[in-house]
């Protein structure tokens, strides 16, 4: 599942090396992390390592797969095109 996190502080590249595999992107003060996440295991390591670097956790959100790390706008765009196209 597709997952974005977000973080109070802007992370420089040095943090990379605990989100292997997620993308960062700084906005507004706060970092989105974004990417794959294949388990609650590797959720939970995700957390973890947020909380050892003394993160402050904003919110986590799993994300339809088609979104990959696209903005907002597009994805409440998506989401209301999918709701409108969605049988009763």
């Amino acid at each position: 599942m597709f997952y974005k996190i977000v973080v109070e502080g802007v992370l420089t590249e040095r943090f990379a090396d605990a989100f292997t595999g997620m993308k960062m992107k700084a906005e507004g003060g706060q970092t989105i992390i974004t990417g794959q996440i294949v388990d609650q295991s590797h959720l939970h390591g995700i957390l973890h390592s947020i909380s050892s670097l003394g993160l402050e956790l904003v919110s986590v959100q799993a994300q339809p797969e088609y979104v990959r790390g696209e903005d907002d706008a597009t994805l409440d765009y998506q989401s209301r095109v999918a709701r409108r196209n969605k049988p009763l």
